[in-house]
């Protein structure tokens, strides 16, 4: 049987006010290494399925040097759909973010492949048609990480200024925003090491990027994006949040709440508010 992943994660102490001040915060445990394991091989699998990239990997561009990226693998395959949904992430990141509910916007796992490139800085919510800064991912490894496998880092307190950047992922997002990390002064931080089920949150206006991947390994990730129940959608402003109005909130028009069939809520305090 695999696990339920229900039981609430008790917030350790001063969670909740470092990721207001941070942007971001890493949180140990939040799954045990062997409830991970069960759905390691689901994850893997249907990623590897739903693969559309195959090119080899020095024909690609910065961007997809840094990662296979696979997005709404829950649709696919029902134990990836019991991870995606797990209770217990989804009340971690209501509880971070101060809400008392979650919709999922949308998971995608993030495969670094071996000696995969950086990642390059950037900020998520660039590409989110949503009216609300309520927004956070889970970033969790499937297996331990080690420095050298390309783990995430955040500029802290970057959130605290919105947009800062209105460019996709790519080379100029990295040149612009590393200035600007220096120019501002901004504290580079996150884990040097993860063990599997350890898991990072960030605000969706937290910059981040991360390291290559510098190991004959695969560095395995799958994440969980969350947003506040009551959002709305907004006029995309941009080819990105355009694409992702269309792919991630079907059906939803600008101005109405974000909660097509694709957003469930995947926790909220009030029991009969589930759907």
């Amino acid at each position: 049987m695999l696990p339920a992943l229900e039981e609430p994660y008790p917030l350790p102490e001063g969670s909740r006010e470092a990721f207001a001040r941070d942007g971001f915060v890493v949180l140990r445990e939040l799954a045990a290494p062997d409830e991970v394991a069960a759905f390691r091989g689901a994850i893997a699998a249907t990623a590897d399925r739903l693969r559309w990239d195959m090119r080899p990997l020095e024909e690609r561009d910065t961007y997809g040097k840094a990662f296979l990226q696979t997005m709404n693998l829950w649709r696919h395959d029902d134990t990836v759909k019991r991870f995606v949904f797990a209770r217990r992430f989804a009340r971690v990141a209501a509880e971070l973010l101060g809400v008392r509910g979650v919709r999922l916007y949308h998971d995608q796992a993030l495969f670094k492949e071996a000696h995969g490139g950086f990642t390059p800085w950037h900020q998520d919510q660039h590409y989110w048609p949503l009216d609300t800064d309520r927004t956070i991912t889970l970033w969790m490894p499937l297996h331990d990480l080690t420095p050298e496998m390309g783990i995430m880092h955040f500029a802290r307190g970057s959130h605290a200024r919105g947009c800062v950047v209105d460019l996709p992922i790519g080379d100029q997002s990295e040149a612009l925003v590393s200035r600007l990390v220096e120019d501002a002064g901004y504290e580079t931080a996150g884990a040097a090491s993860l063990r599997a089920g350890d898991a990072s949150f960030h605000a969706g206006w937290t910059l981040h990027g991360a390291p290559p991947n510098r190991t004959a390994g695969v560095r395995q990730v799958m994440t969980v994006i969350y947003f506040a129940d009551g959002a709305r959608a907004v006029e995309p402003d941009s080819p990105g949040r355009k694409f992702d109005l269309k792919i991630w909130l079907p059906g939803v028009a600008p101005g109405e709440l974000a909660a097509s069939h694709l957003n469930p809520v995947l926790y909220s305090a009030e029991p009969d508010r589930l759907d």
